[in-house]
């Protein structure tokens, strides 16, 4: 099994990023974190990195209820998705496959839970595709 999803858009990275977090509002996911990886290796260790952001997405409901499953499942949160600059001038996004990453909890209902975030996340990801 996977542990990401991913496709590949032939737009600029601002528009993957804009595309990606409307994508995951139509799922009911809203963009908690936003982590600019190349700004922060430039300022830290002054590494130039192509341009690479990890969006922090979570939705609520689901959050909600996988904490009430799992109360140290918080450690997995938010789910991540990430948008990258590809060298051939397109960007990649791929999100997390959350059945993948539960896989190490021993709790039947949360890996339920967490079928129904990949399913979510994979439209996001189909969303991003067809477009």
């Amino acid at each position: 099994m996977t542990y990401y999803m991913a496709t590949t858009l032939a737009t600029s990275f601002d528009e993957a990023i804009e595309r990606t977090e409307a994508a995951l509002k139509t799922e009911g996911f809203g963009v908690l974190t936003r982590v600019d990886v190349q700004k922060t290796l430039k300022s830290k260790i002054d590494v130039d990195f192509r341009p690479y952001t990890i969006l922090g997405a979570c939705n609520p409901t689901l959050a909600h209820e996988a904490l009430q499953l799992e109360d140290k499942v918080g450690t997995m949160l938010p789910c991540n998705l990430v948008v990258q600059q590809k060298g051939d001038g397109k960007v990649e996004v791929a999100a997390i496959n959350p059945v993948a990453s539960m896989q190490a909890i021993d709790n039947p209902q949360l890996k339920q839970a967490a079928a129904v975030v990949r399913d979510k996340l994979s439209r996001v990801i189909e969303t991003l595709a067809s477009a």
